[in-house]
């Protein structure tokens, strides 16, 4: 069947039926395009009237219930086989019972026990186990309980709400869509993101568990999270991550294919969401963007090329401003084992720093990568104490609390470990012994020794900020060490400007682009603001008595007697000569 679309003019829908002009589109067809475009991606779907409590399909005993609690059970039987049922109806009563009286703080504990499981502890063979009670299974979507709800109907207090589509994953609201009539003029976008502040105020048990929030007027969609204001949704402009969707496909399409078709969904759970304490304490949840989520995908499948296998990507470069996953089409085949990861440009302000916490988390956790040391590298301190802050605040993501190198001897001692380690530092600690010491420069008379070899594990990564700049000198200076000093090391490099074409010595270090996200695509995206520029000629004034007395001032310069004095004795033709320091005509 053809993809389901609505236009100006309308389309053939995903399940037979002709959806109609935005001219004469409702929110009730709105919502049944959604629904549609979910059941495709294998979403089981139910209409919420028809489950509601008190009647015979019923899948919650209360309105006031926000998990369907037999598919919540069902799932944590299936997935933790060897955990006692008491100890699974307890790990039950921990993910449905709210601990503190703050949303985002329940929201936060409930992301930590989707990710990492439950703990539990229960007794076997005359000891007390202490183990985890998985509530998804990450590796195999198929082995989940996918399910959209439409109308679902949820009650707390005296407010009585009914968001328009609520997805389940095990029985648990991980994702609200709020949809709008795009013919009604005073129903926008941003009517719906209203809509859903008001939900989170009035209901908000139903958000404890929610992951994900879209808004939609049939026209636009956003995507955003718990805490997002206005400027954080964001559009989705990609399906499968290699090229932009089409104009022609709804935002709305694009974003449930692009979000939530399984497989990617799972990954978007597990490794692209993070909670950031700000200025002031405040707990801010955020979400990778389509171009981080899928530039880290690509990066972490070139990275373990790079230590010997061989992915597939590929990547288009689109003409609203470039966006790209993948090597440029056409670059040679990549070879295996080459320890070139590739270059990411993301434009200043698209978030470079996040999508290096999102990379490291992803590479971190993956099986072939075996527990991973990854050094992240850059050129000044300010800028190694702001990457480290970032990294710090998004410990939770890389499953481990990063550390700082103080000086040349605790980089030394964090670089010689067996395995795992996030270690940040600045490129110039690198620089080789003298003599029997770590530090200085060599003295005069000494001979400056090849950087000792650290390391020469396979598994280690380094991950260098603004990888193009001269500073790191990859052919003869401090970079140069650092190879000496970790010679099996696979490098990846992240700029927020181009790196020049003429710029042999960063490719040959990195490799080509694997992502590519520039200026133009991310003002289009809002992911930052437009950059004008204004020429303007600076008017300069002096006041008139200090402008007369900076003119005497000149006029009386031994510079300006001496050219007098040389004009004076051109026209009586006489020489002239220094006395003193002063030329004169002689007489």
């Amino acid at each position: 069947m053809k993809s389901g679309v609505y236009g100006r003019h309308g389309q053939v829908g995903q399940i037979g039926t002709t959806i109609p002009s935005t001219l004469s589109l409702s929110e009730s067809q709105i919502e049944q395009a959604a629904l549609a475009w979910l059941e495709s991606l294998g979403y089981a779907i139910l209409h919420g009237p028809d489950i509601a409590p008190g009647e015979t399909a019923a899948e919650r005993q209360s309105y006031q219930e926000a998990i369907l609690p037999q598919r919540l059970r069902d799932a944590l039987v299936r997935l933790n086989p060897a955990i006692p049922a008491e100890a699974i109806e307890n790990a039950f009563r921990k993910v449905s019972r709210a601990d503190s009286p703050s949303l985002v703080q329940n929201n936060r504990a409930f992301h930590r026990m989707l990710t990492d499981g439950v703990d539990v502890e229960y007794h076997a063979d005359g000891r007390v186990v202490h183990d985890k009670a998985r509530l998804v299974d990450f590796d195999n979507p198929y082995n989940n309980d996918w399910l959209a709800v439409n109308q679902f109907t949820v009650v707390e207090g005296q407010h009585n709400r009914r968001p328009d589509v609520v997805l389940f994953l095990n029985g648990l609201p991980v994702s609200v869509i709020e949809l709008k009539n795009p013919t009604d003029e005073t129903a926008t976008i941003w009517t719906a993101f209203n809509q859903l502040l008001t939900y989170k105020q009035e209901i908000p048990a139903l958000f404890v568990f929610n992951e994900v929030l879209v808004v939609s007027d049939g026209l636009e969609a956003r995507i955003g999270s718990l805490t997002a204001n206005r400027e954080w949704f964001l559009p989705w402009r990609t399906i499968e991550g290699e090229e932009l969707a089409p104009a022609s496909l709804p935002q709305l399409e694009v974003l449930i294919k692009g979000v939530f078709e399984r497989h990617r969904f799972l990954r978007f759970l597990r490794h692209f969401i993070v909670f950031e304490e700000e200025m002031g304490g405040v707990l801010v949840k955020k979400l990778a963007g389509y171009h981080q989520f899928h530039a880290v995908n690509v990066a972490v499948e070139e990275t373990v090329r790079a230590l010997g296998h061989e992915p597939e990507v590929s990547g288009v470069a689109e003409e609203q401003g470039t966006y790209r996953a993948g090597p440029p089409a056409g670059a040679p085949a990549r070879k295996p084992g080459d320890k070139r990861i590739g270059v990411v440009w993301h434009t200043q302000g698209s978030g470079k720093s996040l999508t290096m916490a999102f990379y490291a988390g992803c590479v971190v956790m993956h099986p072939a990568m075996e527990n991973p040391t990854l050094v992240v590298i850059t050129d000044r301190n300010d800028l190694d104490d702001q990457l480290f802050g970032t990294f710090s605040r998004c410990h939770e993501l890389l499953r481990q609390k990063p550390v700082q190198a103080r000086d040349r001897a605790h980089l030394r001692e964090l670089l010689q470990v067996a395995a795992g380690g996030v270690v940040f530092t600045t490129v110039q600690k690198f620089f080789p012994d003298v003599g029997a010491t770590l530090c200085g420069c060599p003295e005069k008379g000494q001979t400056q020794r090849p950087a000792p070899t650290l390391s020469d594990r396979r598994n280690i990564v380094v991950i260098a900020d603004e990888a193009h700049r001269s500073q790191y000198d990859f052919i003869d200076g401090f970079a140069r060490h650092m190879r000496d000093a970790l010679p099996n090391a696979s490098f990846i490099g992240f700029t927020g400007t181009p790196i020049e074409l003429t710029d042999k010595n960063t490719r040959a270090v990195f490799g080509d682009y694997i992502s590519i996200y520039d200026i133009q695509r991310a003002v289009l995206d809002g992911a930052t603001v437009p950059i004008y520029y204004e020429s303007r000629l600076a008017r300069l004034e002096l006041e008139e008595p200090r402008s007369l007395i900076w003119t005497r001032n000149l006029k009386n310069s031994p510079k300006a007697r001496k050219s007098s004095a040389r004009r004076s004795s051109r026209r009586s033709g006489r020489p002239w000569k220094l006395w003193w320091g002063r030329r004169s005509a002689s007489g």
